[in-house]
């Protein structure tokens, strides 16, 4: 005898353990031969759609052997079910069991998807399966734009995707009326003649006489029909049919995995998702896009005030070493007066020292005409520009004569220039009083800005060190020496020779000795600090933001566990759900950072604009969009998985 292509063997289903457990099926024996059409009929509860189920492979017994062409397949692992289910059954569902969210085709064109058919192969298959059943205008319908019986046939359609060598039918009757059920019943009846197994579940013992065998089952137990009357003649009858070819169906691809495949699919229906989903898929985004725009913008920010304070203290000179008056760590040091020009003369023989500029000044009243202003005055010598890096917008600065003279010139800043001559006034030559006292301008410095410590350095006006003190300052004490050193990696052994030199002359440590280089580093440092909490802050929102995208993922799941059935019974294995579900996540949170590199220069610009300072660079913004994909990965992980590790039978069941 040839051997059925299903056997049964004392097979059992428990559901629950314990004092819980409630036994459904007790011991069945059933034998199913190929290309036969054989009717399972019972009441309700009787064990019929929990039989079903095992012989779908949705379900696995509880104990016995399943024999599917004579191969052991009730332990198989879950992956090797769904490529059972994948190539070998159709399911035809009462409720019909189609995706709301896709098309006609799209549900039709399912089961090749996951069998790792291309997508043109999918879709001329599946058009031309809704041709044959008279939905070629339906094509492109959602099942809500479509009648019972049209659905239904669009189910069959499904099952027949990938051969449908054994078709399922639960109730497929149940939810039509008599005329429509009674079309479907034809189309079971016409597949069976072209070579498919039918195996038909129904409690109407009318509907279930039009199967060639009638398997009648109670109380989990087979009453009669297990096995055909006449083996033999039946089995005969069956192995000619079933060498019919399936009229006008293209042979299935057979099945293999496909990782570029599965993942093309899973982003084409993610997207689908994503579109159907659109005030969802906003919200969750909205946690992506903060975080990554306040990454980008706060590190910008940052950056821009690293660079602002570094460019200020270099305008300082960065190639000095600055001594003050006053002991270190006291504040108040320019009211002490422990430094004079002669200390800085006493400076000027030391190794790696180039020149010695001694300042002095206090505040003055600057008047030109009517105007008045109140500035900075500063007492140094001709070598000023050269050590502090300063150059000339105009004129020239005044020179060693001009020192040794006691001459009254002055060179101004640009603030000062622009709060006591009209623009476009040439100050050049022209005398002003300071502190009442004409002097003549012989020069204009470039602008500088802020300096690290908040002043303007614009708003200044420098004269010969020896006029200011006769003239304007009426002290011999200087505010600061500045030491313009030839080689600043040898600055600490300049700075302690410094110390050595004057702590000789002073006989004690009454002044300060500041290292602009150290100055830059500390400055550096405390910027780097910052950008990096400004950047943790950041990075916290864009935490916040994967948690809401794993909580929406998990609401997601939730309310598809019905289509996450589906697919499992059209084929889909356990990888390519987790895939589905987690190329959702990972789009989510790109299309986010994408969003939020947007928002976040756009910001950044906006604060340019209010006079912040900004300054955009890739790895922060690469950095920002790489952590939301990781997000992505890692916050869709979890659903992900849960999904895929749903039970088949269970999704089904699902409202």
């Amino acid at each position: 005898m040839t051997t059925p292509i299903i056997e049964l063997r004392s097979i059992t289903r428990t559901y629950g353990s314990g004092d819980a457990a409630v036994q459904v099926l007790h011991g069945i024996d059933l034998q199913i031969a190929r290309g036969e059409f054989i009717a399972i009929c019972g009441q309700s509860g009787s064990g019929k759609s929990t039989l079903m189920n095992i012989l779908g492979c949705l379900d696995t017994p509880t104990s016995g052997q399943y024999l599917f062409e004579g191969h052991d397949v009730a332990h198989c692992s879950p992956d090797e079910l769904a490529a059972l289910r994948s190539e070998v059954f159709g399911f035809v569902f009462q409720r019909y069991n189609l995706i709301g969210t896709e098309t006609a085709l799209q549900n039709v064109a399912m089961p090749a998807l996951y069998r790792g058919a291309g997508s043109q192969v999918r879709e001329a298959r599946a058009q031309q399966l809704l041709q044959r059943l008279g939905l070629a205008d339906r094509a492109n319908f959602r099942p809500s734009a479509l009648s019972g019986g049209q659905q239904q046939r669009v189910s069959i359609a499904r099952a027949l995707m990938n051969g449908g060598r054994v078709i399922l039918a639960d109730e497929p009757t149940g939810a039509l009326d008599s005329a429509t059920g009674e079309e479907v019943l034809r189309l079971l009846h016409e597949l069976h003649a072209e070579g498919h197994t039918i195996i038909l579940i129904t409690h109407d013992v009318g509907i279930a006489v039009q199967a060639d065998r009638v398997v009648h089952i109670g109380d989990g137990n087979i009453i009669g029909g297990a096995v055909p009357a006449a083996p033999a003649a039946a089995t005969a009858a069956v192995e000619v049919v079933a060498t019919r070819p399936v009229a006008g169906q293209v042979e299935p691809e057979p099945i293999h995995a496909n990782p570029v495949g599965d993942f093309a699919a899973s982003f084409g229906m993610a997207l689908r998702s994503l579109r159907n989903n659109l005030f969802r898929t906003s919200l969750t985004l909205l946690g992506i896009v903060i975080g990554v725009a306040a990454v980008i913008t706060m590190l910008a920010m940052g950056d821009g005030s690293k660079a602002e304070v570094l460019r200020s203290i270099e305008a300082m000179g960065p190639d000095l070493l600055v001594v003050r008056p006053g002991a270190p760590n006291i504040r108040g040091s320019s009211d002490i007066k422990t430094l004079t020009a002669e200390d800085g003369k006493a400076l000027e023989g030391l190794p790696n020292v180039l020149r010695v500029v001694p300042e002095n000044g206090k505040g003055v009243t600057a008047r030109f005409g009517r105007n008045d202003y109140s500035t900075n005055g500063v007492g140094t010598t001709a070598e000023y520009p050269l050590a502090r890096n300063w150059a000339l917008l105009q004129g020239q600065f005044f020179s060693e004569a001009d020192v040794a003279s006691y001459a009254p010139v002055a060179v101004i800043g640009t603030t000062v220039r622009d709060a006591i001559f009209t623009e476009g006034e040439d100050p050049v030559g022209q005398s002003i009083l300071i502190a009442s006292v004409p002097f003549e301008i012989i020069g204009v410095m470039a602008s500088k800005g802020e300096s690290a410590f908040g002043s303007d350095l614009d708003d200044n006006i420098f004269v010969p060190i020896t006029t200011g003190r006769i003239r304007l300052f009426g002290q011999s004490h200087v505010r600061a020496i500045a030491l313009h050193l030839a080689d600043m990696n040898r600055s600490e052994e300049t700075a302690a020779a410094v110390s050595e030199t004057l702590e000789a002359r002073h006989r004690t440590a009454d002044f300060q000795v500041r290292n602009m280089a150290s100055l830059i580093e500390t400055a550096t440092q405390t910027q780097n600090t910052m950008s990096l909490l400004l950047g943790s802050i950041a990075a916290i929102s864009l935490l916040v933001g994967g948690i809401g995208v794993m909580n929406i993922m998990l609401v997601s799941v939730t309310e598809r566990i019905r289509e996450i059935g589906i697919r499992m019974a059209c084929g889909a294995r356990r990888l390519q759900i987790q895939l589905q579900f987690l190329v959702e996540a990972v789009l989510v949170c790109a299309f986010g950072g994408l969003i939020g590199v947007g928002l976040g220069f756009a910001a950044g610009y906006a604060a340019r604009a209010f006079g912040s300072p900004v300054i955009f660079s890739l790895p922060p913004v690469l950095m920002a969009f790489g952590s939301a994909f990781v997000v992505g990965v890692v916050f869709g992980f979890l659903p992900a998985r849960r999904a895929a590790r749903l039970d088949p039978v269970v999704a089904l069941a699902s409202e």
